[in-house]
C-alpha cells in the first residue's frame, strides 16, 4: 500500500470523526453516538462516490495496536492524580485484575452456554468475547461525576480502574488472541506464566522509559519539547515493549505515563502549564474515529443474522461486572480499604463499553470463523451502553445520592 492511500485512508477517518464531533455540536447528541451515525453515514459515501477507502475489518489491527490505543491509555493515564491513584490503588488493581479475570470468565460461561453452538462459537470465541467485554470506559461516567462536583476520590477510583482495567484486559485479550491463532502452545501453567511475565515485564520496561522520557523532557526544558517528548514516548513505548523486550506494549505505555507523570510532577509550571493540553485533542480525535470507525463496520445484517447473540450479549455482559465489581470490592474491604455501597453500585452501571472494546474488537482477524459472532456481541454491548446505560447514569446519581457531601469511606453507604 502506497503513503498517499494511507493518508487517503487516515483523513477519511479523521474526517468521518469531526464529523461525528460537528453532529453532537448541532444535535446535543451523546459524542459518541453522533460519531456512531456520523461513521454510518460516511460507510455510505464511497458506494454514492464509488471511492474505494481500502478499510477493511482484516486491516484495522495495526492502526488499532500502534495508533490508537497507545494514546488513550497514555492519556488516561497522564490525567490521573498521583495522591489520589495512590490512595485508590488496593480496590483499583483488585478490580482491575481479580474483578477483570471474574468478568472475563463469567462472559465466557454465560455466553458459551446461550448460544450453546460449539461449531460455531466455540470456547475460544466465549473467552475472546469475555476478554473484550472486561474493558470498560467511563468517560460518561466521569462527565457526570465533575458536572455534580463528585468527591474527587470517587472520579479518581472511577478513572484508576477503568486504566488498570483497560490494560489487564488488553493483555489478556492478547493471550487468547495468540491461542485462537495458535501461537501460543502449552498448558494453562504456561499460559498463565506467559501472561505474568508479559505484564511484570511490561511494567519495568514502562518504567524505564517513563524515566528516561522525563530526563528528557527536563533537560531540554520548555512545554513544546516536553509535549514531543511524551508524544514520541506513547508511540514508542508500546512499540519498544512489543518488538524489542517481547512484552506488554500496553503495560509499557501505562507505566511511561505513570512514570512520567510523577517524575515531573513538580516541574508542571515550566513544562506543563494547565497539564498539558497535548493529550486531551489527541484523546478526543482518536476516540471519535473509534466510534466512527464502529459505524463504517456496522452493518443491517449484523441486525439481522446475529439478533440472538446480539441480545444475550447485554445481560450477560452487566451481570458479569457485577460479580466482578462486588466480589472485588468484598476482597478490598478484607484488606482494609471498604468502597460505599453506592460507589460499588455506580461501577457496576457505569461500567460501559467503548473505546477500548471497539478497538479490540476490530482487532481480531477476519480468518478467524467466529469474529462476527464476537463484533456482534461487542458491538450490542457498546450500543447498550450508548443508548441507554450512558445516558442514565446521571439519574443513577441522584438516586444513589452521590455528592461532593457525602464521606469518602463508607462500605455501608
Amino acid at each position: 500500500m502506497t503513503i498517499d492511500h494511507v493518508v487517503g485512508q487516515a483523513l477519511f477517518l479523521a474526517t468521518a470523526g469531526l464529523a461525528g464531533l460537528l453532529l453532537d455540536r448541532l444535535t446535543r447528541l451523546d459524542t459518541s453516538l453522533a460519531c456512531v451515525i456520523a461513521g454510518v453515514l460516511f460507510g455510505m459515501l464511497p458506494q454514492w462516490l464509488e471511492f474505494d477507502t481500502g478499510i477493511r475489518a482484516a486491516n484495522v489491527q495495526s492502526l488499532v495496536f500502534y495508533v490508537f490505543i497507545p494514546i488513550l491509555i497514555f492519556e488516561a493515564a497522564w490525567h490521573l492524580k498521583p495522591s489520589l491513584m495512590l490512595k485508590w490503588l488496593l480496590p483499583s488493581l483488585l478490580l482491575a485484575t481479580i474483578g477483570v479475570v471474574a468478568s472475563a470468565g463469567v462472559v465466557a460461561l454465560l455466553a458459551y452456554l446461550g448460544i450453546n453452538h460449539p461449531a460455531g462459537f466455540p470456547v475460544i470465541a466465549a473467552l475472546l468475547t469475555g476478554a473484550i467485554v472486561a474493558a470498560t470506559d467511563p468517560v460518561a461516567v466521569v462527565a457526570q461525576l465533575k458536572v455534580r462536583n463528585c468527591p474527587e476520590d470517587l472520579v479518581t477510583l472511577v478513572e484508576s480502574e477503568s486504566l488498570y482495567n483497560d490494560a489487564t484486559a488488553i493483555v489478556l485479550f492478547s493471550v487468547v488472541l495468540a491461542f485462537a491463532l495458535g501461537q501460543t502452545t502449552g498448558s494453562a501453567l504456561d499460559i498463565g506464566a506467559d501472561f505474568a511475565r508479559s505484564f511484570i515485564g511490561g511494567g519495568i520496561v514502562g518504567a524505564a522509559m517513563g524515566v528516561s522520557a522525563a530526563l528528557l523532557a527536563r533537560l531540554l526544558g520548555s512545554m513544546a519539547t516536553t509535549n514531543c517528548v511524551l508524544l514520541v514516548t506513547a508511540f514508542g513505548s508500546f512499540w519498544v515493549g512489543e518488538h524489542l523486550f517481547n512484552v506488554s506494549g500496553i503495560v509499557t505505555v501505562m507505566l511511561a505515563a505513570i512514570t512520567a507523570r510523577l517524575m515531573l510532577h513538580n516541574h508542571e509550571r515550566q513544562l506543563m502549564p494547565g497539564g498539558s493540553v497535548t493529550w486531551e485533542w489527541l484523546s478526543t480525535l482518536f476516540n471519535s474515529v473509534l466510534f466512527a470507525l464502529m459505524g463504517l463496520v456496522i452493518t443491517f445484517e449484523m441486525f439481522t443474522q446475529q439478533w440472538l447473540a446480539m441480545l444475550i450479549a447485554v445481560p450477560v455482559g452487566v451481570a458479569a461486572r457485577a460479580v466482578a465489581v462486588y466480589f472485588s470490592c468484598a476482597l478490598s474491604a478484607l484488606f482494609g480499604k471498604p468502597v460505599r455501597w453506592a460507589w460499588q453500585h455506580l461501577l457496576v452501571w457505569g461500567g460501559l463499553r467503548g473505546g477500548i472494546a471497539i478497538a479490540l474488537v476490530l482487532s481480531i482477524p477476519t480468518s478467524l470463523p467466529y469474529w462476527w459472532t464476537v463484533q456482534s456481541m461487542v458491538f450490542a454491548m457498546v450500543l447498550f451502553s450508548l443508548f441507554f446505560a450512558g445516558p442514565t447514569v446521571g439519574a443513577l446519581l441522584h438516586r444513589l445520592g452521590i455528592t461532593d457531601a457525602e464521606p469518602l469511606q463508607h462500605p455501608k453507604g
